[in-house]
């Protein structure tokens, strides 16, 4: 079920103490200790399974900036920027191709919100164009789609999941990160009221800094010692094909599936807004928060009970520090496609493009979304414990904009000048009763 993913060396001996100690080896955890290690710290990152194992490569590869929430935008500028020089930096391929995204739209309010956004964006120095139907027409050549119009980026890219993580984390390494792979963190230790270190199942690693950044399984940590962190996994299907005829070189996004084109040749195909919601205690707990969003999704959601109400990042479970945790008992969430979803998107892939109707899928999976309420990540301190730091609830955005996220994690943690305004990211918002208003766009 997982995609394949190029797989990184360990360190295997835990250092006795660090500067910083990551919790993930996800984009938002990796990208994070590449910049921190750019600023000279020590840096060690422990991941309960492997480098990029779960969400992070199981994401459409989207590089944008086009129709993100406008309190995101500039980050998702800085990061674009930061995409493009990557592969020069790195020494390596991640996959980054600067080629431009299209949205297209049968619907008028899509036409209508994106027209909005193009406005504001705009005076934000976004590049960003409004299509009528010909011009949307003329940017999908050979779909059979009646488009009333759409939105254009040309600067908007795509990279390759499989490939992008693990070179960032390469890179890290390179400049003394070290990174243990299949060793959990169980949780933290304190002194004096504030963060003294972090437990691992193959030891302690003495610390008066961290960065959590685990995904979908931060909220289940941060309860763990007593912090809310309101989040909400929707799961998610996507799948990759065999090469294919070239119907972009970038991504377009219909009102049914996106296709993003690969280096080899195949797209990675996605399944706009649907997914499946499945009934945990987390959800439960904080199904309050998520109400507006709720209201907004669930007419594409499956929604269930299974597996998850019992084991996974949304259970309600308990463990010491001395004894298994859920993290190792779990070491990749890897949830299987929704078949009805891949058999719905090649219905439509064979209506809309007629020349892909053959198309032969390579690998099919699910992955597991984290959102918070209002669709914006948590990059932040958390108060309550000193020293402990949040880069989580990325809401379908994590990859897109993690060589930003990471920089930001990075100044915020080092206490550094932030690369962008955090007021939007921090994590007081979710627990103080700020009014979070309506999602913004995704």
């Amino acid at each position: 079920m997982s995609p394949p993913v190029t797989r990184i060396p360990s360190d295997e001996k835990l250092p006795s103490s660090a500067d910083i100690v990551v919790i993930g080896g996800g984009v938002a955890g990796i990208t994070a200790a590449y910049n921190l290690a750019k600023k000279g710290h020590s840096v060690a990152v422990v991941e309960k399974g492997h480098v990029a194992g779960e969400q992070s490569s199981r994401n459409w590869g989207w590089c944008r900036q086009q129709n993100r929430d406008l309190r995101e935008l500039e980050l998702a500028q800085r990061a674009v920027e930061m995409w493009s020089g990557m592969n020069e930096e790195l020494g390596a391929e991640t996959g980054f191709r600067r080629t431009g995204l299209v949205y297209v739209t049968t619907n008028p309010s899509d036409l209508d919100a994106w027209t909005r956004w193009g406005n504001a964006a705009r005076e934000r120095q976004m590049r960003s164009h409004v299509l009528s139907a010909a011009e949307a027409k003329a940017m999908t050549p050979g779909s059979t789609g009646n488009w009333i119009g759409g939105i254009h980026s040309p600067t908007d890219g795509r990279a390759e999941p499989a490939l992008a993580v693990p070179a960032i984390a390469q890179g890290a390494r390179r400049l003394g990160v070290t990174i243990h792979q299949e060793c959990a963190a169980r949780g933290l230790e304190t002194a004096a009221g504030r963060v003294s270190g972090v437990a691992t199942e193959k030891g302690t690693i003495r610390t008066s800094t961290v960065l959590v950044a685990g995904g979908v399984w931060t909220s289940m940590f941060c309860r763990h010692h007593g912090i809310d962190l309101p989040l909400a996994g929707v799961r998610s299907t996507s799948f990759f094909t065999a090469p294919a005829p070239q119907i972009t070189e970038g991504g377009i996004s219909t009102p049914d599936v996106t296709f993003r084109r690969r280096l080899d040749g195949g797209y990675t195909i996605g399944i706009s807004g649907r997914g499946l919601l499945e009934l945990t205690p987390q959800g439960l707990m904080y199904a309050r928060p998520f109400w507006r969003s709720f209201k907004k999704r669930y007419k594409l959601l499956t929604i269930r009970a299974g597996r998850s109400f019992f084991d996974g990042p949304e259970a309600w479970l308990r463990w010491g520090n001395d004894s298994v945790s859920p993290f190792e008992r779990m070491r990749t969430y890897d949830p299987p496609a929704q078949e009805k979803l891949v058999s719905f998107a090649l219905k439509r892939i064979a209506e809309i493009y007629p020349e892909l109707a053959k198309i032969q899928i390579m690998h099919k999976y699910g992955g597991l979304i984290d959102f918070t309420p209002d669709w914006l990540p948590v990059i932040s301190a958390v108060d309550k414990l000193p020293g402990l730091h949040v880069s989580a609830g990325f809401s379908g955005h994590g990859f897109g904009i993690g060589p930003g996220a990471g920089r930001l994690a990075a100044d915020i943690v080092a206490g550094d000048p932030p690369i962008v305004d955090p007021r939007p990211f921090r994590y007081s918002r979710l627990v103080d009763g700020t009014d979070l208003g309506e999602p913004g766009m995704m």
